[in-house]
């Protein structure tokens, strides 16, 4: 197996890696660039998880076969008489030479150093360098590419002379010590100690959240009626959002049709105002294209360059943003009707789950065959919750070593740290297998506690990663950026709690490749020895504060509404939440009645009887259009009394001259347009 998992984790590495970019980003219409900068930097990321348990495997390996073939030596001598005072049931004994097994994933001398190195560098390049230079390019509104690059490079300017300010000070502290003889592998181990030290300040905060959330989540997600109530207020807040969305695009596309009725096709800034256009929605492009044609009014005041760049911006965010509430809100509204369609189902004497509306869950020909109605009532009625509360104690365990560990690694005499203690036992049998699927689940749960934490941060919108293929070129590029930062200090914290790092455990063992390319952390001892041993023991104190929900109390008291079961607004938001729900399963089943006697007239005329229509049919077949829907939900929203609704609904069903204007509607198509208030009118009474 010489190499050969090796080349087979980088294989299945990669294939991960693009699912996931398939999965948040859009393969089709994103710049190739940002996509090839992501899935690189998401590639480099994973391989470090996963080829690092390899390398410790391989490392064991080698340990062994020195300690076999300089026995007896001092140095072992020493560490049998230690091992047999302190712990002698957690030391391999090598009081007689053992032929030691190569391991199955054995990889040779000499692969694993220069891999680490391209690994490494690379993928602090990207983080450091290249990927500030290209959130700021596909960010920037400038209609060229050498517009975009001297944009980013105005606004990365700050960024890049921070860095140079620091490497000069650094170089003339050095220079003033004489006694100091700084050379290159010192200078390239200053630089990994800093990214080091700055990753690991933000993976203790992320990683004290996710330890505790992590299994929290699956324990209350066991109980339906919390995750109804929380659907709910997440629709409540959704609502808001998407109100939001849709006004923005509105006002942003009125900007666009002053400048697009103001700026002729025979100006020099024609071309940049069309390159604007094509950014729009469809609804919006043609509705401007006619009033194009038809307008001979006065000419407006014309653009400046530099204010058609700002535009472009604005019309790139606010499409964006209103893509990603579109297909969220659909998200969310399936699963509010799936809760929904559970809690029937619960309380059903028949022992088969019905969804109320069959055509949105669409599924291959397997899974309709294995996941059967009666096994998903069994599943979602049953077995369920016994599952997730089983999970959630397994997870809370894990979390509870992790943390245990994280406070008690630097004791190596006794071994206190649990990982250390399970893989010095697996170490003593030899049995490479155990070790390298302990040291990749406990890596792998440390991952899911700090890159959950990393996807479900939202910064004002500024920064969000939306499945569906709803995530924009800045937030894949953040993203980028900090798992780069953020993968390289958390193995070697891992590597840490399992004694394979010496200047933590100061053991006499042979170290890792992956450490090797560290450098020897002693040049900065007041780092090796007290921040990397004393800064994770915070991550204690960020447990008891994620578990009493202090972070969420103080963001709920500054206005940013949190799901908390105890308070008053959240209350009355779960309320709201609750009635949109209802009104858009009412407007969804009417849809599904009228697509139903639809399908039964076409079954009883045939293909003739759809030749013989009324013009009141056609009529009915346009008010379908999103846009309409929209213009409806607009008066229906509004009103309390549902036959009102009704009504009012109806005397828009001949109304059709004015509903394929964007600009009167203020939103677009989508699937689920059918709830577009304004914010005022939405929450009035909250």
């Amino acid at each position: 197996m010489s190499g050969a998992a090796l080349a087979v984790v980088v294989v299945v590495v990669f294939f991960l890696a693009l699912y996931l970019l398939q999965r948040y980003g859009d393969l089709r219409k994103q710049q190739r660039m940002v996509l090839f900068g992501t899935l690189l930097s998401w590639f480099l990321c994973f391989l470090i998880i996963f080829i690092l348990p390899l390398d410790v495997s391989t490392t064991i390996y080698k340990q062994c076969v020195l300690d076999n073939s300089n026995h007896p030596t001092p140095v072992t001598q020493a560490r049998r008489t230690h091992q047999t005072a302190a712990s002698p049931s957690l030391y391999p004994s090598v009081s007689v030479p053992k032929v030691c097994e190569e391991p199955w994933s054995y990889i040779p001398d000499g692969v694993l150093p220069v891999f680490w190195r391209v690994v490494y560098w690379t993928s602090q390049f990207l983080t450091w360098l290249l990927l500030p230079f290209m959130q700021s390019y596909a960010r920037s509104g400038a209609f060229s590419r050498v517009g975009k690059i001297k944009t980013a490079l105005i606004e990365n300017a700050i960024y890049y002379g921070t860095y140079l300010l620091i490497f000069i000070s650094l170089l003339i502290y050095v220079a003033a010590h004489p006694q100091w003889k700084l050379t290159w592998t010192d200078l390239q181990t200053i630089c990994i100690t800093a990214a080091n030290t700055w990753g690991l300040f933000l993976l203790v905060l992320l990683l004290g959240y996710g330890l505790v959330e992590i299994p929290r989540s699956y324990w209350l997600s066991s109980s339906h009626g919390y995750l109804l109530a929380k659907t709910y207020f997440k629709a409540a807040k959704m609502a808001t959002e998407k109100a939001a969305a849709e006004e923005n695009l509105a006002d942003v596309m009125e900007e666009v049709a002053a400048v697009h009725e103001s700026v002729r096709y025979n100006h020099s800034l024609r071309k940049c105002v069309d390159t604007i256009l094509t950014k729009c929605p469809t609804e919006y492009q043609e509705e401007m294209g006619r009033n194009g044609e038809s307008s001979f009014e006065a000419q407006n005041v014309l653009p400046t360059k530099r204010g058609l760049v700002k535009l472009h911006k604005k019309v790139i965010s606010a499409v964006q943003r209103h893509g990603q509430t579109q297909v969220q809100w659909s998200i969310l509204l399936d699963q509010a009707f799936h809760l929904e369609d559970v809690a029937k189902s619960r309380s059903s004497p028949v022992r088969h789950f019905v969804h109320s509306f069959p055509s949105a869950h669409h599924h291959g020909w397997i899974c309709r065959f294995i996941y059967t109605p009666t096994v998903e009532w069994f599943w979602e009625c049953v077995f369920r919750q016994g599952s997730y509360r089983l999970l959630a104690v397994l997870l809370g365990l894990l979390s509870a070593a992790v943390v245990w560990s994280e406070c008690t690694f630097f004791s190596t005499h006794p071994v206190l740290s649990l990982f250390a203690v399970f893989i010095r036992m697996a170490e003593k049998q030899y049995n490479y297998v155990c070790i390298e699927m302990a040291c990749f689940t406990s890596i792998l749960f440390l991952c899911v506690c700090v890159y959950s934490t990393v996807f479900r941060i939202r910064v004002f919108n500024y920064y969000h990663l939306v499945p569906h293929h709803q995530t924009d070129a800045y937030s894949l590029q953040f993203s980028s950026m900090l798992f780069c930062r953020l993968t390289p200090p958390l193995c070697l914290n891992f590597l840490g709690l399992i004694h394979m790092d010496s200047a933590i455990s100061h053991q006499d063992r042979i170290q890792t490749s992956y450490t090797s390319i560290m450098g020897s952390m002693h040049l900065l001892s007041f780092i090796s020895d007290g921040f990397y041993i004393y800064y994770p023991m915070m991550v204690l104190l960020l447990c008891f504060a994620t578990f009493y929900n202090l972070g969420s109390r103080c963001l709920n008291l500054l206005g940013f509404h949190q799901y908390i079961t105890d308070d008053d607004l959240t209350s009355d938001l779960v309320d709201e939440g609750r009635e949109l729900i209802r009104r858009e399963r009412r407007k969804r089943q009417k849809a599904a009645d009228g697509e139903n006697r639809r399908w039964a007239w076409r079954e009883r005329y045939g293909i003739h009887g759809t030749a013989g229509r009324s013009r009141a049919d056609y009529t009915e077949l346009k008010d379908d259009s999103p846009v309409t829907e929209i213009k409806k939900s607009v008066i229906t929203v509004t009103r309390r009394d549902g036959e009102t609704d009704e009504q009012q609904t109806g005397l828009l069903q001949d109304n059709s001259s004015d509903e394929g204007s964007p600009n009167r509607s203020r939103s677009t198509g989508g699937r689920y347009l059918s709830l577009s208030p304004s914010s005022t009118g939405i929450f009035g009474d909250v």
